[in-house]
């Protein structure tokens, strides 16, 4: 199986997926399509009450599994209302490769969320993860706010660096 990014309008992405899947149901392909719309789960202070909330681990993009990307599957997935392209472009869409790959699979494999991860503090005060999605990432790791239990996390993927937060909580 190969994995395809789908760049799509901020905001509509659970909208894509709905349509998409109402659509594919429609077809009648060797092998179903599977789009993956990875979250992130961050702790929130407001008004000094905690919340947990759920946001996009890559805001505007979807991430396709499937076999070869066909005409009929790229018409159809430009027909959804808030398409922009499949990476690099529309006329030679490319599955993901090496690092890009490797990245992608390390955050699908929590399932959907990305959940809090769990880390400590060594006596040099390095932060050490001890599971969940920071874990193998240490080395991406920029700035550490223990206040808001965050880690800014600076991630190489498709040519590109972007910087996102995510959730700890500090264990003994």
């Amino acid at each position: 199986m190969n994995f395809y990014v789908i760049q799509v309008l901020t905001g509509l992405e659970e909208n894509f997926i709905k349509t998409f899947s109402l659509l594919s149901v429609n077809t009648d392909a060797a092998e179903n399509p599977e789009l993956f719309f990875p979250k992130r789960k961050l702790v929130i202070r407001k008004g000094g009450q905690l919340s947990e909330k759920l946001y996009p681990l890559f805001p505007g993009y979807i991430f396709l599994r499937y076999g070869e990307m066909d005409n009929a599957l790229l018409g159809m997935l430009k027909s959804i209302a808030g398409f922009c392209r499949v990476l690099p472009d529309n006329r030679k869409p490319e599955n993901l490769e090496g690092k890009d790959l490797e990245l992608i699979q390390h955050f699908m494999s929590f399932g959907s969320v990305a959940d809090i991860s769990a880390a400590r503090f060594d006596e040099n005060d390095r932060i050490q993860v001890v599971s969940g999605p920071l874990k193998g990432l240490e080395g991406c790791i920029i700035k550490v706010d223990r206040r808001k239990k965050r880690a800014k996390v600076k991630l190489d993927f498709y040519e590109n660096s972007f910087l996102i937060d995510l959730g700890f909580e500090i264990i003994q």
